[in-house]
């Protein structure tokens, strides 16, 4: 069959995207679903910095590739050994698929799965396949999902059901955004009521991180970022504080307003100068934690002496060290509750046809979160 698909063809076509169009909504093939495999209708996908630092180079990833991989949808199609869903199901998808078998599966751990990595760096799915193609070229996958696309075929491992009535647009949200961020805050730190806290970079995930600090009973949460706009959001939304990231006291600012420096700083804006802020707004004996995804040749000139003598702790987060099928369904229950209302952070709905001009609000730092509806 085919389906409209976004496709990147170059890497690091120059902004405006909007005149660049670096994305191009191209019609092309997708096979039927292989063992293990589902075919998905998708309706709704996010957009997101890890899609934007792979359309600017950041991230590199082979071309083509259809892009996309934080989406919700309904399942139109079963391979074969897929005894657990049916046509009809609603599932949000993740971008890290999990084998089970690895060493990280096997220590609960699905987030670092081994061959999950290795298939989303080379363009495929679970297991090596390619379902995508173009006039005979193979298309490659974009981390297991390629949602900016009308339909997509995914390993089974890449899908969680979730329940059919939670709209398409919250839905999609859950797949990266919200278990990037809650998760860096439950999972990763750990954080209990009483705790300082510190976010910078306010995009999707770290508004879910600001979120997830205040669930989890901080008694400060200073949110930093660069656009006022988004400081008043997370005021909003339970932030206790609110820098701007320009302010040249803004370390200052921050270790004032929390006593001297946070037990735990979250870096989510993926820039050596956000990491330097988070590290020097941590409290001796504090957590640095990081779910940036900077460019490979970037390096954080960390002070040795400092993280032995005040006895730190610097850790990496990735998709909030989550297990899926235990958070999705968790976070999402908390959503319904009220106690998570990640719908305040839909930014806006798109076309499929007006990608380019969302990434480029995105790459301004001026939105959190856009959905494009399919």
């Amino acid at each position: 069959m085919k389906t409209r698909a976004a496709v990147l063809h170059v890497v690091g076509a120059p902004a405006p995207y909007e005149k660049s169009q670096p994305l191009r909504v191209e019609e092309i093939e997708i096979d039927p679903p292989g063992p293990g495999e589902v075919l998905v209708r998708v309706r709704a996908a996010g957009l997101c910095h890890s899609d934007l630092s792979v359309i600017n180079g950041d991230r590199p990833r082979p071309v083509p590739m259809a892009l996309g991989h934080e989406a919700a949808g309904e399942v139109l199609e079963c391979g074969p050994l897929v005894p657990d869903l049916a046509p009809g199901d609603h599932v949000v998808m993740v971008f890290v698929p999990s084998c089970g078998h690895c060493i990280p599966c096997s220590e609960g751990r699905p987030a670092l799965c081994e061959p999950g990595a290795a298939s989303n760096t080379a363009g495929t799915l679970l297991g090596g396949a390619r379902r995508l193609s173009m006039g005979g070229r193979p298309v490659n996958h974009h981390m297991g999902v390629s949602a900016f696309a009308e339909y997509a075929v995914v390993s089974r491992r890449s899908l969680v059901k979730i329940d059919p009535g939670l709209p398409f647009d919250e839905a999609a949200l859950f797949g990266c955004a919200v278990l990037t961020g809650v998760g860096a805050v439950v999972n990763t730190a750990k954080m209990t009521p009483g705790m300082t806290a510190a976010v910078v970079g306010l995009g999707g995930v770290g508004m879910n991180s600001v979120l997830a600090a205040v669930l989890s009973g901080a008694r400060v949460v200073v949110a930093v970022d660069l656009i006022d706009e988004k400081l008043d959001l997370a005021r909003s939304l339970g932030a206790t504080h609110g820098v701007n990231a320009r302010a040249p006291d803004a370390v200052e600012q921050v270790r004032a307003a929390s006593g001297g420096g946070v037990d735990f700083a979250f870096e989510m804006a993926g820039s050596v100068q956000a990491m330097e802020l988070a590290y020097r707004v941590t409290r001796r004996g504090g957590t640095t934690v990081t779910a940036g995804l900077p460019h490979p040749d970037h390096r954080w000139p960390l002070q040795h002496v400092n993280l032995t003598a005040e006895e730190r702790t610097v850790k990496g987060s990735y998709v909030g060290s989550c297990v899926p099928l235990r958070d999705i369904p968790r976070y999402i229950a908390l959503y319904r509750e009220g106690k998570l209302p990640v719908d305040r952070l839909m930014s806006d709905h798109l076309k499929l046809e007006d990608i380019n001009v969302g990434f480029d609000r995105l790459a301004s730092g001026r939105v959190v979160r856009q959905v494009v509806m399919l």
